[in-house]
């Protein structure tokens, strides 16, 4: 791998690391009654919603800023864009220290706003590495290295979350705030490496154009072009059941097993181990010996079926189980869908393309951490209950949608095949 990809490589795993920094430390601040930053006497349903909400604004945020940069990286250069995510990382991290330090609610709140986005450098860093990619093979060997950076930052996000906040572990130098003091220091490293080593003299550019309106011009393009549509649908449908588990899995494990920030940490950090496997083993092995379709129509049926059983267990032990298995599947379906969606569009349209399938990411993140959260402080089971039933409905828009002529020409391949011709309809 050149120092390029290892320094885009090294943007993903900063940005995911945030991800499993702070979901534990997330969910034992809004549902340890231990601690002062809810008011005493929160209830538990307002204690899910408040979770829900912290959640959802990340993510909304991280929808309107990441359909707006990956875009602008097109026209600005994908540098430029990386470096205005970092910075404002970075800002983000600074806002929650002070969020936890003076246990502000809204505090926290604009700090995930910001953090969201500028989280937008994952679909830049996916066309980047899409620009650095010789063929179809190595594109999608280089979505699996995607994937193994952003896994590794995953797994790498609840060491630091929950190492650093144990007392038991570090006494009177843990605090919830010293992960995160950690997390900056990693972000304006990263930035240093991206300015020195990665250069995008060679990337395809549109001339620039000022468009307010582009966060929505998007996805409203995507109604336009027929193939990506097909593709679309299946995507976001498959991102809500895996985000329906993601996000509230360890508000589950806390609530029905008694698990703290260290345990939901493990969980997280089992479930980042295996995203890792998948990217690094089992997408390059698959890739020669399986179609695409069939790669994201087994990995959904896993993810479902696990959703099942992660509510069905006895022990929090035997949870892992499920959080295993969701974790493979996970780390071939998605790259999988990302190598689909960037193999319908031309060179000059990745920066767009990427923008979409994080746009919708984002967008179905954000209204199943509002939906998800009511329905736990009804049931806690509901979420994963809904995913179950949902991914249901993605094999079906898989067997539907993906019969359309030009979308089964891209996914009836296999990544090392050659390239057919521009398929577009």
């Amino acid at each position: 791998m050149s120092i390029a990809k290892l320094a885009l490589m090294l943007v993903v795993f900063v940005d995911l690391m945030g991800q499993g920094l702070i979901f534990p430390i997330i969910n034992t601040l809004m549902l340890d009654t231990d601690r002062a930053f809810l008011p005493a006497g929160t209830s538990t349903a307002a204690r899910h919603f408040d979770y829900g909400i912290v959640m959802a604004v990340f993510y909304v945020a991280w929808f309107f800023g990441a359909a707006y940069i990956s875009r602008v990286s097109d026209m600005i250069g994908r540098k430029p864009a990386i470096m205005v995510c970092l910075v404002g990382g970075f800002a983000g991290y600074g806002l929650t220290i002070l969020a936890l330090m003076y246990n502000s609610l809204w505090l926290l709140i604009l700090g995930r706003a910001i953090t969201g986005f500028t989280a937008g450098n994952q679909p830049v860093v996916q066309a980047a590495v899409v620009d650095l990619s010789e063929n179809d093979a190595d594109r999608a060997r280089n979505m699996g290295y995607y994937m193994v950076a952003g896994s590794a930052g995953l797994i790498a996000g609840p060491l630091i979350g929950g190492l650093l906040s144990d007392t038991a572990l570090l006494g009177s130098y843990a605090s919830l705030q010293l992960p995160f003091y950690v997390a900056a220091g990693l972000i304006a490293l990263t930035a240093l490496l991206v300015v020195v080593t990665y250069s995008d003299a060679g990337q395809p550019r549109q001339p620039f154009r000022f468009e307010p309106l582009e966060i929505f011009l998007v996805l409203w393009r995507v109604t336009q072009r027929p193939v990506v549509l097909r593709i679309a649908i299946v995507f976001f449908v498959f991102e809500i059941v895996l985000n329906a588990f993601y996000i509230f899995m360890d508000t589950y494990m806390s609530t029905h097993f008694g698990y703290g920030t260290l345990g939901t940490s493990m969980a997280m950090l089992a479930f980042g181990a295996c995203l890792a496997f998948s990217g690094a083993f089992l997408v390059p092995y698959l890739s020669s010996r399986v179609t695409l379709r069939a790669m994201v129509g087994v990995s959904q049926a896993i993810i479902g079926l696990c959703c099942l059983a992660f509510v069905l267990v006895p022990s929090g032990l035997l949870s892992f189980v499920p959080i295993v298995l969701i974790g493979l599947a996970f780390g071939v379906g998605y790259p999988i869908l990302l190598t689909i969606f960037s193999l319908c569009v031309g060179e000059e349209e990745q920066g767009w393309v990427m923008g979409v399938s994080t746009a919708l990411f984002t967008l179905g993140a954000a209204l199943t951490s509002l939906i998800g959260g009511e329905a736990m402080g009804v049931e806690a089971r509901l979420p994963f209950l809904g995913a179950a039933a949902l991914s249901i409905v993605s094999l079906l828009a898989i067997r539907v949608l993906w019969s359309f002529p030009g979308v089964q020409a891209i996914v009836s391949r296999r990544p090392e095949a050659k390239p057919a011709a521009e398929i577009e309809a």
